[in-house]
């Protein structure tokens, strides 16, 4: 890999994984809600399960929905449905005795792992980032993607989490805690408005 593959696949990265996103809205609303512990394994979901997409999207999945077009429509509408769910999810989560201790459940592992596949901007990295920076051709530089993406997410939803936990010490008033709720939610939806559009 050359050096300037190499900076453009870490720039690539830092900017996509540390941006506000579905995973990280997710992310940060659950620390608030549940805390570090709680959520952790709905943080390593979102770091395994994007990095796990990303090999399936570079193995030639992405080629699917060119012999396929429908299951590009199936699959915005199931992405569109899911994060409309998931926001109301976060809007009405409500914490009686003050933040962190929310007595619903946090998105599990596999939940979190699985979300990557109706995510609408997991699906633009995977497919930006496999046919843009890849460092050699087939399953090898995949392989080699996959791993500064999961290296770079870990660090990334590890950040976003413990956001939500610093945040949280200002939300010990319910009040307060509901409109980062409902806010934290509208954010959610709002990222659908380039999957609408498109």
């Amino acid at each position: 890999m050359t050096y300037d593959l190499l900076s453009a696949l870490l720039g690539f990265a830092v900017v996509t994984l540390f941006t506000p996103g579905p995973n990280n809205l997710m992310l940060m609303a659950s620390g608030v809600s549940y805390g570090y512990r709680r959520t952790l394994p709905h943080l390593l979901g979102v770091a395994v399960g994007f990095p796990v997409m990303m090999l399936a999207v570079g193995a030639g999945l992405a080629q699917v929905f060119t012999w396929l077009p429908v299951l590009h429509l199936v699959l915005k509408a199931a992405s569109v449905l899911f994060m409309l769910w998931l926001a109301w999810k976060i809007a009405t989560e409500h914490a009686p005795e003050g933040a962190g201790t929310t007595a619903g459940q946090p998105l599990r592992f596999l939940q979190a792992a699985g979300f990557q596949w109706v995510n609408p901007k997991a699906w633009a990295m995977a497919m930006t980032a496999t046919s843009a920076y890849l460092p050699a051709p087939g399953l090898a530089g995949v392989l080699a993607v996959a791993a500064v993406f999961f290296g770079l997410g870990l660090l990334s939803s590890h950040t976003w989490v413990l956001a939500g936990r610093a945040v949280a010490a200002l939300l010990r008033d319910p009040r307060h805690l509901r409109v980062f709720n409902l806010l934290m939610a509208l954010l959610l939806v709002l990222t659908l408005w380039p999957l609408v559009m498109h």
